[in-house]
C-alpha cells in the first residue's frame, strides 16, 4: 500500500516504543535495539509511561476501546521528535490505523497524523530513513539465515528488503530463501483465539516450511510471529528457532572485529 511521504528522521532524537510483547516476553530484543542505536551514536529516550498501542482492541472491532488506549499513547509520545518500533504490526497501528482510528475526533486527529508522520518500523528506520545499510558488523562464526515477512509489516509497511540489506552486509552471513516467505504464521492476535483451527492450519504449513529449510535461523522483525513459532516448534521438540534481527546486529557489532559506522548518520 501507499503511505505518505515524511520527512528524514536524520539528526532527530529516538524515542523508542518496546511493544507490549517485547516489554512482557523478549526483553532482550528491545536492549539489542538500544545497543544498534547506540552503536550508531543516536539519542535515544524511553517514555517510561508507555503502554500498549490499541492494536488488539483495534482488530477486533472494539474501535472505542482502541481509541482510549491510543489517547493514552499521544500523550506519552507527544514530546517524540521520532518514534522506532521493533514490530511491524505495531507500528502499521500507529502509522496507518491512528489517523483512520481518530478521523472523527477534531481533539486528537491532528495528532494522530503528528504521530502517524514521525513514526518507523526499526529495519525501515536504519535503510530507508538513515540511509544505513551496512553496520560493519561480524558474526563469530559463519551463519545461514531465512526470512519469515511478517503480515503487518510487508502488506501495510511495505517492509521486505531492509532487513535483507543489513543482514546481508554482516560478515560471516549468508541468507537463504525460505518458501513461503510472504505466508502467515496463523497468529494475526485475536485471530488465533478466536479461529485456533485455522490459525492451526495456517502455523502448520509455515512450521513445515521452516523445518525443511536449511538455515540456521529463521527472522523476522515481529516478536508476535516469533513468539507463535517458536513456541510450537519447541512443544514440537524442534531445534529450529525463529530469531528477531535486532538481536543478530546487536551480536555482530558487539564483535571485538566489528567496525563503527556511528557517524554515519551525522552526514
Amino acid at each position: 500500500m501507499s503511505l505518505p511521504k515524511r520527512e528524514s528522521p536524520k539528526g532527530k532524537r529516538v524515542s523508542l516504543f518496546i511493544t507490549c510483547m517485547v516489554d512482557m516476553l523478549h526483553p532482550q530484543t528491545g536492549i539489542s535495539v538500544v545497543q544498534v542505536f547506540e552503536y550508531l551514536g543516536l539519542e535515544v529516550d524511553f517514555p517510561a509511561g508507555q503502554t500498549c498501542c490499541g492494536q488488539p482492541a483495534y482488530n477486533a472491532g472494539y474501535h472505542d476501546e482502541a481509541k482510549e488506549v491510543a489517547k493514552e499513547f499521544l500523550k506519552v509520545f507527544r514530546n517524540a521528535e521520532l518514534i522506532v518500533v521493533p514490530s511491524g504490526s505495531c507500528a502499521a497501528m500507529v502509522r496507518v490505523d491512528y489517523p483512520k482510528l481518530f478521523a472523527d475526533e477534531p481533539e486528537y486527529i491532528a495528532e494522530a497524523e503528528r504521530i502517524s508522520s514521525i513514526t518507523w518500523e526499526f529495519t525501515e528506520f536504519l535503510v530507508d530513513g538513515l540511509e544505513i545499510e551496512n553496520l560493519d558488523g561480524i558474526l563469530p562464526k559463519a551463519q545461514t539465515f531465512a526470512f519469515h515477512d511478517s503480515c503487518h509489516g510487508l502488506r501495510m509497511m511495505g517492509i521486505k528488503e531492509a532487513p535483507r540489506k543489513l543482514i546481508s552486509n554482516i560478515k560471516n552471513a549468508k541468507i537463504i530463501p525460505l518458501d513461503g516467505e510472504e505466508e502467515c504464521c496463523g497468529f494475526g492476535g485475536l485471530f488465533s483465539v478466536k479461529l485456533p483451527n485455522v490459525s492451526a492450519a495456517i502455523l502448520d504449513k509455515k512450521l513445515a516450511s521452516v523445518q525443511e529449510n536449511k538455515a540456521d535461523w529463521i527472522l523476522l522483525g515481529d516478536v508476535s510471529c516469533m513468539t507463535n513459532m517458536n513456541s510450537a516448534l519447541e512443544k514440537r521438540g524442534e531445534q529450529k528457532r525463529v530469531k528477531h534481527i535486532a538481536d543478530v546486529l546487536a551480536e555482530s557489532i558487539s564483535n571485538p572485529e566489528a567496525g563503527s559506522e556511528g557517524d554515519q548518520d551525522e552526514e
